[in-house]
């Protein structure tokens, strides 16, 4: 029984790692219509900057965390920016915008493989909290406690920034129809930059709790998460912010268990069927058509 709650906790904290980075994949894609294969990179990158930071500054874990999320939000606008308004401009579709997305993520991926020399790096060990606290007499290391307090409130903050503030309304126009949005007195532009900004820094924060907790700052770390988001994304339904957060947790629970008491080889199997199985059966995901807007 202490090994089922301690691969429970672990599951619950890989799951909320999951669900960080699909919130911020899911915002860009509801608000913005794009379906960002670049979008690991930014997860990657914020990973990279925090631990730069720490090597080259001796930052602190929430210095290096801020510093992380900062460069990853940045480096998402940028891209947004250089990459993809020209196609907003020209309307091109998601289409263009998806083989768009695969160009920027080869080439940050391959910037990434240079930062890195293409080996797995790691943070100091007292550049972050190591802590052990018990839990109802389980063992659960202080990282992991700190990824599942930074998924409840993201995702809380997210949602009723989306659902009950002005901006969000905004957001969620943004989302339906841009063209309308902006007829109809919202600052296009400005909800653009925004939603860009907080995806990646979203992803930055995601790649920097997974840099500390699987001890792996790699040029690959974002593939990962980038898989796995996106079947969060598509489980909980892209279009409440809760959907992603409960769906990204489940299927952190069902990875480790399965790996437990299944088989490791098994570990993505299970995944990826349930992903087909919500896209063949309820492709709106677990929280589809509950919410009233894409956003």
């Amino acid at each position: 029984m202490q090994l089922l709650f301690e691969q429970l906790a672990n599951g619950i904290a890989l799951g909320s790692l999951y669900a960080i980075f699909g919130l911020g994949f899911g915002l860009v894609f509801a608000t913005l219509g794009i379906l960002n294969a670049a979008h690991g990179t930014y997860a990657t990158w914020g990973a990279i900057a925090a631990l730069w930071s720490v090597e080259q500054f001796g930052f602190t874990f929430p210095m290096a965390m801020l510093f992380g999320v900062v460069c990853g939000g940045a480096l998402a606008l940028v891209v947004d920016q250089v990459a993809f308004q020209p196609l907003r401009k020209r309307n091109s579709g998601m289409l263009g915008a998806l083989i768009t997305s695969i160009a920027c993520w080869i080439i940050l991926d391959s910037l990434a493989g240079m930062a890195t020399g293409q080996q797995s790096l790691s943070f100091p060990r007292e550049s972050y909290p190591l802590a052990i606290f018990d839990i109802g007499g389980v063992p659960v290391p202080a990282m992991q406690v700190i990824t599942v307090i930074f998924m409840l409130v993201l995702s809380t903050g997210l949602y009723f920034l989306i659902r009950k503030t002005r901006f969000g309304a905004a957001m969620r126009a943004v989302g339906w129809n841009q063209t309308a949005a902006a007829i109809g007195g919202v600052d296009s532009k400005r909800i653009v930059f925004f939603t860009a900004a907080l995806s990646g820094a979203l992803s930055a924060a995601a790649g920097v709790l997974a840099g500390i907790s699987t001890q792996n700052v790699s040029f690959t770390l974002g593939e990962g998460l980038l898989l796995k988001g996106f079947s969060a994304v598509v489980v909980g339904g892209y279009e409440d912010v809760r959907g992603t957060a409960i769906a990204g947790v489940l299927l952190g629970v069902l990875e480790v268990m399965t790996a437990q008491y299944l088989s490791s080889g098994l570990r993505d199997g299970i995944t990826y069927a349930l992903l087909l199985v919500f896209l063949l059966v309820r492709p709106r995901g677990l929280f589809g058509g509950v919410a009233t807007s894409r956003a």
